[in-house]
């Protein structure tokens, strides 16, 4: 991907898009997916993972990545805030169903997946432990952990919850399927579909055919693959492909 410095986004006109260069972060690689599936074009920022990104903090007021500009309107960063920019410049094809009810649920799953202790917020603790349990952990990892509260009690807490959420996440697809229908909730694909498909990789990543992310990152995600097979069912992981084959590119871009 042809990434422009935060410097030269600052000033530029319409959707400008901040992800974290050479690596497919799951909720970068969402936010890139959701506008895609819409038909809208960004200009790609680069934000270095675990770096002090100190322009980015001045232009956006935080350090991570993805977060969304644009034209004059104020920066959005949050999963939700970026589901709602989306829906707001391409209301269709829509994302978030008309029925109140539906669209609550729609919310809801996407928030275990992508929110605040969800299913990446989990994972992530897990991934920090080996680096926070050495003596002197790197300063990136450090700063990382610090943003999702990471503690040894927390990492240790993490597998549970990851498999309810996972499970909970199968009884929903199981129950479609028994009604003839391919996707979470009701009978078209939503956003919660594409949070599940990207964030899936952050256990069991795409083969590097259609994944080239750096070998060291691939080892990384997959650590602990033992228990995670347990609970990453064969219908999670059907549910995944499905979406890449309907609604995603293949092979990733970052």
């Amino acid at each position: 991907m042809d990434y422009v410095e935060v410097e030269d986004a600052i000033n530029a006109p319409g959707l400008r898009l901040v992800l974290s260069a050479g690596v497919p972060g799951p909720w970068g690689e969402t936010a890139k997916s959701l506008f895609d599936f819409k038909g809208l074009k960004y200009l790609p920022v680069r934000q270095e993972g675990g770096g002090e990104n100190a322009a980015l903090q001045a232009w956006t007021g935080q350090t991570s990545a993805p977060v969304a500009v644009f034209d004059d309107l104020p920066p959005v960063c949050h999963w939700l805030d970026l589901l709602h920019l989306a829906e707001r410049l391409a209301p269709e094809p829509a994302l978030l169903p008309e029925d109140p009810a539906l669209r609550a649920e729609v919310l809801g799953l996407s928030a275990l997946i992508a929110g605040v202790d969800g299913f990446g917020w989990q994972r992530r603790l897990q991934l920090f432990t080996p680096g926070m349990s050495q003596p002197e952990p790197p300063a990136s990892i450090a700063r990382m952990a610090a943003k999702y509260a990471w503690s040894a009690p927390a990492a240790e807490a993490a597998g549970g919850k990851l498999a309810a959420i996972a499970g909970l996440l199968d009884q929903r697809l199981a129950a479609q399927e028994d009604a003839g229908r391919e996707w979470f909730l009701g009978e078209a694909v939503s956003a919660v579909d594409f949070y599940w498909a990207n964030f899936a990789g952050m256990v069991k990543p795409l083969p590097p055919e259609f994944n080239p992310m750096p070998e060291y990152l691939r080892g990384f995600y997959q650590s602990g693959a033992e228990e995670t097979a347990r609970w990453l069912t064969p219908r999670l992981l059907a549910h995944r492909d499905r979406m890449y084959r309907q609604h995603m590119t293949l092979p990733l871009d970052f």
